[in-house]
């Protein structure tokens, strides 16, 4: 029995996120701004807390509150703009507290302006440190994304490169063997009715001529599994056991308990190329002699195991993801959202495990085994 496989993809969206998006739209916007322009609503609050400042008197302070124009204009316009930010505050709050301050002369006066000063250009500190991290962030995840970007590019340049060679291997040299194979049948039955010798030799070339186009064709086919798109994941597996077992004499079994088929082509190609990059490990640099693909669905969750007998792998390699075949494998996994962990087996060789989360419809699991 098959079963229809989607992915299962749950976004949680936090609840002050369209705040956090206001508020980085406001501040890209302002820092874009001309200086004047985005150092006038800081003063406007400047005076508007100095003006509250001289209501409430001196019993209510409200010095405190200066810091919030000098935030803004730290934020928007750098450290400059805080510090003229700061100076105007300390202007306002003395004019603010000039006819209710309980000092009894000026110098006591002063130096408490002094000390709200030295407030202020803490805060402007403070503000123009923390908008350094957070830019020095902003630029690193902004190179995180581009580099991850690369990734993606190269693997769908790689990707559409593998489908362009498997097509043209399929479309043309195949067709062009096969065409010659015709011609050369032709020539023999030719000569054969002509009672030539040589006509043995005609109908071995033919034989060896359709032995290339069937080699051709799996080539091919390993190269750009059509089944992917169209028959499903279960059976390009099916056809990467048969062809590589032919190629290279190493014993492929295909395990399953499911019979699936992903909704996404993409998921389905990525999860073929990650069994096809462990296969291949697996008989180049394991010299393995039997390997075992696995498909199994546990609750929600797909498995693709592949193991091998072979002389396993560096644990440090696999701790690096050194070489472009297991950094390639680590990408196509993130790029679907799925966990992929190398394993070495107790009794030797190495078993690859990808995890993927999925939504599926219940149904009864089927033990199918291919060879």
């Amino acid at each position: 029995m098959s079963t229809r496989i989607i992915n299962q993809t749950t976004h949680t969206k936090p609840a002050s996120s369209g705040q956090v998006g206001t508020w980085a739209l406001v501040t890209d916007l302002m820092r874009r701004q001309p200086f004047w322009i985005a150092s006038l609503l800081p003063i406007l609050l400047t005076l508007l807390v100095g003006w509250l400042d001289g209501v409430t008197g001196w019993e209510v302070s409200l010095f405190i509150f200066y810091a919030i124009p000098i935030v803004l204009a730290v934020w928007w316009s750098g450290s400059a703009a805080g510090f003229f930010i700061s100076v105007l505050s300390g202007i306002a709050w003395w004019f603010a507290n000039n006819d209710s301050h309980p000092y009894e002369t000026e110098l006591g006066y002063l130096w408490a302006l002094m000390n709200r000063e030295f407030y202020f250009c803490l805060v402007v500190f403070a503000g123009n440190t923390v908008r350094n991290r957070q830019d020095a962030d902003a630029a690193h995840i902004q190179m995180l994304e581009e580099r991850r970007q690369l990734e993606r590019d190269i693997v769908s340049v790689s990707e559409h490169e593998q489908q362009r060679i498997g097509r043209d291997l399929h479309d043309g040299l195949c067709q062009q063997l096969a065409a010659i194979g015709c011609a050369v049948r032709a020539l023999s039955e030719d000569m054969q009715a002509k009672g030539i010798e040589s006509a043995r030799d005609a109908a071995q070339i033919e034989e060896s001529l359709q032995q290339a186009v069937v080699e051709a064709r799996n080539l091919a086919r390993g190269i750009f599994p059509v089944h992917v798109d169209r028959s499903g994941l279960s059976t390009a597996l099916r056809d990467l056991s048969q062809i590589n077992s032919r190629l290279t004499g190493t014993r492929i079994e295909i395990q399953e308990n499911i019979e699936l088929q992903l909704d996404s082509p993409e998921a389905a190609m990525h999860l073929y190329r990650i069994a096809q990059e462990a296969v291949a490990n697996a008989v180049r640099h394991g010299q393995a002699r039997n390997i075992l693909i696995k498909i199994e669905l546990h609750g929600q969750s797909l498995h693709l195991i592949i193991e091998d007998d072979g002389k396993g792998m560096d644990p440090r390699a696999i701790r690096k993801a050194e070489g472009m075949g297991l950094r390639t494998m680590h990408y196509r996994a993130q790029a679907i959202g799925a966990d992929l962990h190398f394993e070495p087996k107790l009794s030797g060789g190495t078993r690859v495990r990808c995890q993927l989360k999925i939504e599926h419809t219940p149904t009864t699991h089927d033990h199918e085994f291919h060879r």
